[in-house]
């Protein structure tokens, strides 16, 4: 049996709903974010939390939890489940609306799964991506409408991809869940800036690249993605996995870079560094 929380008050899994009336479900309006936990410890949740309540306020969403409230209810429920390799999920929805239309105070959804990363040879012998014309409404706020991505499954499968990565008027911007990084001849590691949403995998990967090689977010030209040396994606769930194929076309020789190894291993021993045990007397 799984806990989850709605509003003020723990619920069975099987027990917990919100109203169909809910702008959510009548017109896909929410925001949420997703982390993970490690040995139980929630995963840079500052960062987390920070970029939830952005997205709130962007879209007048009023969360009904204070944020140390918020943070009470997430460590209560990580002790209730006791799953210590794990999803936590936070919804803000656009709560239940007198016209349907109009957001009001949301409902606050919290919930925890178990949670497997990529498989090891997805990092060893690297992604397979297609590309689709394409930028989110308010793509700097994580709405629950992942509609695009999600209708694209069908062409990813069907090209035996990995994923789909957006672009418009031939600058890139995102994944429909990840953001993309790559290094240019000139030994540059470069992020598209624009029409993005602001991972925080992508956000310590800036971070641990500045000691490494040069770092620029700025727009990147479809031309520029192809003719790159190296290309990886990066999120909550992902870390960092290596992009061997755009469109048919393999990028550099074929196999995942040195330089996104090297990257992946920094970010592995920053996250063991965040979610060491405490130690004792500490």
């Amino acid at each position: 049996m799984k806990w989850v929380f709605i509003n003020d008050d723990f619920f069975e899994e099987d027990k917990a709903a919100i109203q169909i009336s809910d702008l959510s479900l009548q017109r896909g309006y929410g925001v949420f974010d997703f982390f993970r936990t490690v040995n139980n410890k929630p995963l840079f949740i500052e960062d987390y939390l920070n970029r939830f309540y952005q997205s709130a306020k962007a879209i007048f969403i009023t969360v009904p939890l204070e944020r140390e409230q918020l943070k009470e209810v997430v460590f209560k429920l990580t002790e209730k489940n006791n799953l210590p390799e794990s999803g936590i999920r936070i919804t803000a929805t656009g709560g239940y609306s007198p016209d349907g239309y109009m957001p009001v105070e949301g409902n606050i959804i919290i919930q925890q799964q178990p949670l497997k990363l990529p498989p090891k040879e997805k990092y060893e012998n690297g992604m397979k991506i297609i590309t689709h014309e394409y930028v989110r409404d308010l793509p700097a706020v994580k709405s629950i409408n992942y509609l695009m991505g999600v209708w694209l499954q069908k062409e990813v499968k069907e090209k035996q991809a990995d994923d789909v990565l957006y672009y418009k008027n031939n600058v890139i911007s995102e994944f429909p869940r990840s953001n993309i990084f790559i290094v240019n001849n000139n030994g540059e590691l470069l992020t598209p800036a624009s029409n993005i949403l602001a991972g925080i995998t992508r956000k310590k990967v800036l971070e641990l690249a500045k000691d490494v090689m040069p770092v620029t977010a700025r727009d990147i030209g479809t031309n520029e993605l192809m003719n790159a040396v190296e290309v990886f994606m990066t999120s909550t769930t992902k870390r960092l996995l290596p992009i061997v194929e755009i469109d048919g076309k393999k990028i550099g020789d074929g196999k995942p870079g040195k330089i996104t190894a090297r990257l992946y291993e920094l970010f592995l021993k920053m996250e063991q560094k965040e979610t060491a045990p405490a130690a004792a007397g500490a």
